[in-house]
């Protein structure tokens, strides 16, 4: 779900900043962003920055077919969000994270967060573990 709210988002962010750009353009674009992504995300720095959250210890990176599998996803977004009102969008986009973060305690917003801050309440609803004040 995470890739097609890229999609989404890149929809928005290159309309936004290319707003005359023609719309394959843009949407080449958008595939290139999310190709370079997906190679970027599996390099051994990536890996290695993954592995110290909670829900991905013993990450060994993504497969190829997992990898296209995403690019569609991605792409499906970007149509989408091509096509759909924009309150469609921003709602999907909602719904997406909301229902992610509540099936399987991941999405987006927390793996952008992972990236720069890994509270620790966060950890523990993540990996389960009961959180205790002192």
């Amino acid at each position: 779900f995470s890739h097609i709210i890229h999609g989404l988002l890149f929809y928005l962010g290159l309309w936004f900043f290319f707003p005359r750009m023609p719309m394959l353009w843009r949407f080449a674009l958008a595939v290139g962003i999310e190709v370079s992504w997906e190679i970027f995300e599996n390099t051994p720095m990536v890996i290695e920055h993954y592995r110290q959250q909670a829900l991905a210890q013993g990450y060994i990176g993504d497969s190829i077919l997992n990898s296209i599998s995403d690019t569609i996803a991605m792409i499906l977004g970007f149509l989408l969000a091509a096509r759909a009102p924009a309150w469609a969008s921003v709602g999907l986009v909602l719904a997406l994270e909301v229902y992610v973060g509540a099936m399987i305690r991941d999405n987006l917003t927390l793996n952008i967060l992972g990236f720069f801050a890994q509270p620790e309440f966060i950890s523990n609803w993540q990996s389960g573990t009961v959180y205790a004040p002192d």
